[in-house]
């Protein structure tokens, strides 16, 4: 039965922050787009600050802000009254998260955002309050009821939501995508799977070029040499013209007594899947398993016919890529 209860208690929770985010959404106005606006503007750092359970908001709202290319750190409310007030410049925006609006550690950074002119977005349930009166921009939250009756819980929600939502506007507004996100985050196994094909790519010496003119014996001391099982074949002008594989080489030898007198371009596959240097690793090999091939050739989609390098299956799989 004890069990059965706690269950119980678990989804009376989640269902009043459920309904607490569906109150949050229906309040989301055209402050939302003002904030949205200034954030992807700001030539400086966004500060956020809260106090107790929010101000862990406001730190992880920074971080997600920070990992979506705006530079924000969270700044102590109860420091800031003792020196880090300096940590504020004319040009940041400042972002106060307070339930009540009327947390006495805040009321000494709205005054400083105000007396120098530092753009004030308040992230506030209560209208009469001294930060929503302060703030040139007001995003209302609604007031909720707290599970427990006490404990902050359906109005840090709220907070979360809101912060998550403002992250994810600005990174469209400011066309942060896939390359911009991956070169924040170059570790881990996320770093891994946002690598490109360029970050990977078999380049220079290494990648196996021959002239369409040349014999398929001289060709074979090539595909020998570079160990990669293909060979990329070019014409004078070093444009793309086809691709040789080593099983191709094998089925060729077997069916012609000539075969090694023939020139490459006479046996060679013509227009080979390319892929472009800023794909994702990880969209080359769902290629390669589609196709049922172990390499790609890399182009830059400017110049599709100018090879600058090769993907190997090998590569991708020992980069933890999957």
């Amino acid at each position: 039965m004890k069990s059965k209860k706690f269950i119980s208690t678990a989804k009376d929770v989640i269902n009043l922050e459920i309904k607490a985010l569906q109150k949050l959404k229906k309040n989301i106005n055209n402050s939302f787009n003002q904030a949205v606006i200034q954030i992807s503007k700001c030539q400086s750092k966004v500060i956020l600050c809260g106090v107790g359970k929010s101000g862990l908001i406001a730190s992880k709202i920074a971080a997600t802000l920070a990992s979506v290319g705006t530079p924000s750190f969270n700044l102590s409310a109860s420091e800031a009254s003792h020196g880090d007030l300096g940590m504020i410049s004319k040009k940041d925006i400042l972002i106060l998260i307070s339930n009540s609006g009327e947390t006495s550690e805040l009321k000494n950074i709205i005054q400083f955002a105000n007396r120098n002119k530092v753009l004030l977005i308040g992230i506030v349930s209560k209208k009469d309050s001294i930060l929503y009166k302060a703030s040139d921009i007001k995003l209302l939250i609604p007031a909720v009821k707290e599970a427990g009756g006490i404990v902050p819980t359906a109005s840090t929600t709220t907070q979360l939501a809101l912060g998550d939502a403002l992250a994810i506007a600005v990174m469209q507004n400011k066309k942060f995508g896939k390359i911009d996100f991956k070169k924040l985050h170059p570790a881990g196994s996320l770093g891994a799977q946002l690598k490109t094909v360029e970050d990977i790519m078999i380049t220079g010496s290494a990648v196996p070029l021959v002239d369409e003119n040349m014999e398929i014996s001289k060709a074979l001391k090539v595909l020998n040499k570079k160990k990669l099982g293909l060979l990329i074949v070019i014409n004078k002008y070093k444009k793309l013209r086809g691709i040789l594989v080593d099983g191709e080489v094998r089925r060729y030898s077997q069916k012609n007594l000539d075969f090694k007198s023939l020139l490459i371009k006479d046996v060679m596959t013509k227009k080979p899947i390319t892929i472009d240097r800023n794909e994702l690793a990880a969209k080359a090999l769902s290629i390669m398993n589609s196709k049922k091939i172990t390499s790609l050739i890399v182009v830059n989609k400017k110049r599709p016919l100018k090879t600058i390098g090769v993907i190997h299956i090998h590569t991708i799989l020992q980069s933890n890529i999957s």
